[in-house]
């Protein structure tokens, strides 16, 4: 007879974003209205099964106030870094904490987990609930919108907002001084948030890791709209994934040696002043991106996300990822969704938009093929 589910446990994984924790409520609404389980939140990620003493938060119905919904982070905490295969030790060694993880479900005494991640950290997470037998649904949420069979994560609608509430903000201050403006958007090896955004930021170029391009060809799109045009202003948006023309990928250095992409705004601000003569300025969003209030779309996705996954364990259809599809929420298998990022489809619906508005999207040949994507579709 197969045991009966009472206890569940939620945990959010790798990078935050706007939207988690409608996800989370979500679901401890579900569990404990409609199925009568335990909720556990696990706190900061794996590491909060693989720590001792266990790190958890009992998820009632008095934990809940009305701000959750609204709040963006994580009330979990999460982490992005430590492979619990391959992980870390204090003396420089590494070890296989794979099993601490497995431990911590049994002693938590969890029936199944509702892991909410990106495709990376449901790769890892899917992989320790195999290990230890271990039922698992995926909720996907990620800005950069990268997680193949879903038409869109939460949080990406929120940073796509901010990304474009900056370009209304850096609009009138290149009008004003006669400036060339470039803003460096998050988007490591997808530039959803860069096309996206930069279409309905009403940008002049729009950079992407998916198509390569020519600082001549950025140079010609500015001079066009400067004296061609006779706009005495451009906006330019490129995602941080983005290389420089010479192939490399600028990087930053961090505090523990870590490497993270940034700098290819400041690359840009340089070659097209000294291409155009334009006065040129760079900003940065950065982090900016990650955090603030979740846009309508986003507690909305969150919500029926979290919904749906919760009635996926009830039906013990573990091994599943939710998704959004044609305006409706479905399940996909996980094995289908942890294949690497989604990456933007150069042909797609989006770039002929922008190219049919006159954006320079960089250099387009008869080689740019689709990428491979496990259901099909693109983000909107």
């Amino acid at each position: 007879m197969t045991k009966p589910i009472k206890r569940i446990g939620v945990l959010t994984s790798g990078g935050d974003c706007a939207g988690l924790n409608a996800v989370i409520r979500a679901a401890a609404f579900r569990a404990i209205r409609t199925y009568g389980w335990e909720v556990f939140g696990i706190v900061d990620g794996t590491m909060g099964l693989m720590n001792r003493p266990l790190q958890y938060r009992t998820l009632d119905m008095h934990f809940f106030t009305g701000n959750h919904l609204r709040e963006g982070g994580t009330m979990l905490g999460t982490t992005n870094k430590g492979d619990p295969f391959n992980f870390p030790m204090p003396d420089g060694s590494r070890r296989d904490r794979s099993g601490d993880f497995v431990e911590g479900v049994k002693l938590l005494g969890l029936d199944a987990l509702v892991v909410i991640g990106g495709d990376g950290s449901m790769r890892i997470v899917s992989k320790l609930c195999a290990a230890g037998n271990i039922g698992m649904v995926g909720v996907p949420k990620t800005i950069d919108n990268d997680v193949h069979c879903t038409d869109t994560s939460v949080g990406f609608s929120t940073a796509a907002n901010v990304v474009t509430e900056a370009l209304d903000r850096l609009q009138p201050t290149a009008a004003s001084h006669h400036r060339v403006m470039i803003l460096e958007v998050m988007g490591r090896d997808a530039g959803h948030i860069a096309l996206n955004a930069g279409i309905a930021g009403g940008a002049d170029v729009i950079l992407i890791p998916e198509v390569p391009y020519t600082l001549e060809g950025v140079a010609d799109k500015i001079k066009e709209v400067l004296h061609g045009e006779g706009r005495s202003h451009a906006l330019v948006v490129v995602a941080e994934g983005c290389k420089t023309a010479e192939g490399d990928v600028p990087t930053v250095s961090y505090t523990g040696g870590q490497q993270r992409y940034g700098g290819i705004g400041h690359y840009l601000t340089q070659q097209i002043a000294d291409l155009t003569g334009a006065e040129t300025r760079v900003t940065i969003l950065g982090h900016v991106q990650r955090g603030g209030t979740p846009s309508m779309h986003d507690r909305l996705l969150a919500s029926a996300f979290g919904v749906h996954a919760v009635d996926l364990v009830a039906q013990r259809k573990f091994g599943r990822m939710v998704a959004w599809r044609d305006r409706s929420v479905i399940d996909v298998p996980l094995d289908s969704v942890t294949i690497g990022p989604r990456s933007l489809d150069p042909n797609g619906a989006l770039v002929h938009t922008a190219r049919g508005l006159g954006i320079y999207c960089g250099e387009f040949g008869e080689d740019m093929e689709s990428p491979r994507d496990c259901c099909g579709g693109e983000s909107i």
